[in-house]
């Protein structure tokens, strides 16, 4: 199992919201009221957590080892909401979200492939790793950068968990794990096609409730992303190109194949289709 070995390395890297997040050194003149604006909806987009173990745990019945793991991962993830809240309790009250704002984000995913889910919470990882550490460079005040740095480590590690039980899975399944890590790895590469950065919270998972069935369309604010990603923090097409060469660089090691482009994960997806075929 690979749980408790997770277990180890991630309880050894933890942090404490008390003795390693810098909360003396606040100063209230760097921080403008923009910027608290966007840690409101940020604390509230990372409550999703909840629901996305949820969906997990159910669509995941078949596996307790990776079951087990999300007892981790909803810890971490659930405490980067709390930091942030944290935060605005200690310096901006009146911005701290309300139950109900929340509980909002609370709502049924419908199920899908816990393969292709697999992939696609791993490709959300990398992408928040790099939306934090830019969200670090574009604030001013030094606690909150500190904070958009700690969390942006822990989602790399997330990245690293998921991707081992990637390679799990290949050992399992072979081509059908690789299909749908391929097809997901196109959708997640091609951010030309899809006319924006794709990640979980933005993207459609309950047919009954759409169109407000993606957790930024649940917000205070629903196009606040959008927002913070290409006019606040600037998440431009450089640091979109580090997120693209991540996802490519780890599907080549996974695949033992060696992608540059999208174009040509793509074309490795189409050759597995195809000798599936012929094995049919």
């Amino acid at each position: 199992m690979l749980y408790a070995k997770l277990f180890r390395e991630l309880e050894q890297a933890r942090w404490s919201m008390h003795t390693d997040i810098p909360w003396e050194s606040f100063d209230a003149s760097l921080l403008t009221e923009e910027q608290a604006q966007t840690i409101k909806m940020n604390a509230i987009t990372e409550w999703s957590a909840l629901p996305a173990t949820e969906m997990f745990l159910r669509d995941n019945q078949h596996d307790s080892d990776f079951s087990a793991f999300m007892s981790i991962w909803f810890y971490e993830e659930q405490k980067h909401s709390l930091v942030l809240m944290e935060y605005l309790r200690r310096f901006r009250p009146d911005l701290l979200p309300t139950e109900e704002e929340l509980h909002a984000v609370r709502f049924p995913f419908d199920p899908a492939p816990p393969l292709e889910t697999l992939m696609l919470h791993f490709c959300g990882e990398l992408r928040l790793t790099r939306w934090y550490k830019c969200a670090s460079q574009w604030h001013t005040e030094p606690v909150i950068k500190q904070i958009y740095e700690t969390i942006s480590t822990d989602e790399a590690r997330h990245g690293g968990a998921y991707l081992k039980y990637m390679k799990r899975a290949i050992d399992k399944t072979g081509d059908e794990a690789r299909r749908a890590f391929a097809k997901i790895g196109v959708l997640m590469t091609s951010v030309s096609r899809a006319g924006k950065p794709l990640h979980p919270t933005n993207l459609h998972v309950n047919k009954a409730l759409f169109p407000n069935d993606t957790v930024q369309s649940r917000l205070p604010d629903p196009g606040w992303l959008e927002e913070w990603l290409t006019k606040q923090i600037h998440f431009d097409k450089v640091w979109e190109k580090r997120v693209i060469k991540m996802i490519l660089h780890n599907l080549s090691q996974l695949f033992g194949k060696t992608f540059t482009t999208a174009l040509e994960l793509n074309a490795y997806r189409k050759s597995l289709a195809v000798s599936t075929a012929a094995a049919v």
